[in-house]
Order: structure tokens, then sequence, then C-alpha cells
């Protein structure tokens, strides 16, 4: 049981400087101005990276996340309407559109779903 077990340690650590040995070895030694700088759609940065971001997007992005994920839970009514009574699939339907609606007349209102000021 012993020798077995310094059978698998031997093995782990032959196999951990044969590999240290393989990435040293090919790892490549020559570094070129062009291969080692980002590379940013085929121009040379100039700027700063950290420029401010549009809050624009972000807000419609997040708009189209609140309302992707309502419709995912939208699809599923018409398979629940044979599994269920029909006053409370009525119901629970009609209440849900109504805040949808709501949010959805809300962000208008409030100049969020205007692309230009």
């Amino acid at each position: 049981m012993l020798s077995l077990m310094y059978f698998f340690f031997i093995t782990f650590i032959v196999s951990f400087i044969l590999m240290l040995i393989a990435s040293f070895i090919s790892k490549k030694i020559i570094f070129d101005r062009e291969k080692t700088s980002p590379f940013e759609c085929g121009f040379d940065p100039k700027g700063t990276a950290r420029l401010p971001f549009s809050l624009r997007f972000f807000l419609i992005a997040l708009i189209f996340l609140i309302f992707d994920v309502e419709i995912t839970l939208l699809l599923p009514l018409p398979i629940i309407l044979s599994y269920s009574n029909i006053l409370s699939w009525t119901l629970t339907s009609t209440v849900f559109l109504l805040i949808l609606l709501l949010g959805l007349f809300h962000e208008w209102n409030q100049g969020a779903l205007d692309w230009s000021y």
C-alpha cells in the first residue's frame, strides 16, 4: 500500500516537472511590439479606455431585459389555461398585463424610451 502511494507521488512530481519544462521550452522568447500591443479593431489605441459611458444605452438595455423576462413569463399562459380555473387564469393574466402596461407607460412618460432629447 505504501509503495503504491510512493508511485503516485513520484508520478505526480515527474508529470509536474515535465509540464513545467514543456511550458518554458514552448514559450516565445522574442517580444514584438505589434504582438504585445492591444488590438483595437485595426488601429492603435491613442486615448484612455475609461471613457464616460452613456446612461441612455444602459437604460435601454435594462428596459429590454425587463420586458424580455416578462415575455418569457407570458409565453406559458395559454398552456396553463387548460390546467387551471378560467376565472383565476383571466384575473392573473389581466393583472400581469396591466402591471406590464403601466410600467411601459411610466417609462414612456419619463422619457426613457425617447432616444434624443
